[in-house]
């Protein structure tokens, strides 16, 4: 796992607690702010996601 990876998730659940609450708050604005934080984790996780694809292939490939 990457920095990427790591972060990316967590950010994708800090939204998703976010959204959550803003649900039960009936707050749109902390619902729409979960969901954008959601997104950019979800982004920034495939981001570490190809990152460790490539390194995984220039590992495989030295061998």
């Amino acid at each position: 796992m990457n920095s990427d990876q790591i972060k990316g998730s967590v950010k994708d659940v800090a939204g998703k607690a976010q959204r959550k609450l803003g649900e039960a708050i009936g707050s749109t604005e902390q619902q729409v702010k979960g969901a954008a934080t959601q997104v950019e984790g979800k982004a920034q996780k495939a981001v570490g996601d190809v990152r460790e694809a490539v390194k995984d292939a220039r590992d495989n490939r030295k061998i």
